[in-house]
């Protein structure tokens, strides 16, 4: 897959089949869409394009900005859209200005002058332009001006999936992480650097991995321990992760730590990746740190049992 950053650069392929969105998640629900878009361009002997906004025009427009959370890095994004087959994603910078095309504007500018697109599909609730004025109805409204196929993907084909971003955001704020991961059609997983902590799980035989994630945007689940596996330089681990306060050693900030099972590498400043399997229990406080240690045996037991059943 080639990512496109610059449209003025990019030499549009002689069949162009398009979609656009901000595919957040790149769940079990879009899918479908892209799967379309790959089956149209193989048939036509073209390419399939995936067009999506960067950062997310909530961000930019400000609307509920501070309470959004997403499932994906553009980084992310991207990988997964390479796992399905994509031929191009193209990256468009959102801005105010940009949010400013008009539903026709965005049309001429992008899909036909750059893209030269030959088929757009799109999803029934899809809209685009300024104020979301343009939409299916528009579009096949002005499609022999555009010189393009339209098609849709119906409503019932999308909600017959039952899945949505939203959907999958409440589920992973509820630590209902099997949920998530069924909609997502793989495991919910965060990347980020480990950084020096209290060493205090290293005191009481388990050794952690504090992990910093630089994309304050991307969505953290809900306290608590998990069965997790950890990738490091590609290989995988198995371990378990806790995420809050740690109020049994009166905590003070919430932290996420991994602990690797049978690993002893010094990784500090590395970047791993974490995937999420299943809960474990919420954060609780306990009455000492012997009883601490003692549930952390129980979780390591139950995260294995879990880990090797998976």
């Amino acid at each position: 897959m080639q990512l496109i950053e610059n449209l003025s650069e990019f030499e549009a392929p002689d069949y162009a089949v398009v979609t656009s969105g901000t595919f957040d998640g790149v769940h079990y629900g879009h899918h479908k869409i892209l799967k379309k878009i790959g089956q149209i361009a193989r048939a036509k002997n073209g390419k399939s394009i995936v067009l999506t906004f960067w950062p997310h025009p909530r961000f930019v427009l400000k609307k509920d900005a501070s309470d959004l959370k997403l499932l994906t890095t553009f980084e992310e994004k991207a990988q997964l859209l390479e796992a399905n087959g994509i031929d191009y994603l193209v990256k468009i910078p959102f801005t105010r200005e940009f949010s400013e095309l008009s539903s026709d504007q965005f049309i001429r500018e992008v899909l036909v002058d750059k893209l030269q697109t030959k088929k757009l599909v799109i999803g029934y609730d899809h809209r685009f332009g300024k104020n979301r004025e343009g939409g299916f109805d528009y579009l096949m409204e002005h499609s022999n001006e555009y010189g393009f196929e339209i098609e849709e993907i119906s409503r019932q084909d999308i909600e017959n999936v039952g899945v949505s971003s939203t959907n999958i955001r409440k589920a992973l704020a509820d630590g209902d992480i099997h949920v998530a991961n069924e909609f997502l059609g793989r495991a919910y997983s965060i990347t980020g650097f480990v950084k020096d902590g209290d060493r205090i799980g290293r005191s009481i035989g388990f050794p952690t991995a504090n992990l910093d994630i630089p994309e304050a945007y991307k969505l953290i689940p809900a306290d608590g321990a998990y069965a997790v596996r950890t990738y490091v330089d590609g290989q995988q681990y198995l371990g378990m992760l806790n995420i809050g306060q740690r109020p049994t050693v009166s905590g003070e900030e919430r932290r996420i730590e991994v602990n690797i099972f049978d690993f002893n590498d010094d990784i500090y400043n590395a970047r791993i990746k974490v995937e999420f399997v299943r809960l474990l229990r919420k954060e609780q406080k306990f009455g000492s740190i012997d009883e601490l240690k003692e549930q952390l045996n129980k979780d390591r037991l139950h995260a294995i049992d879990i880990l090797n059943k998976d």
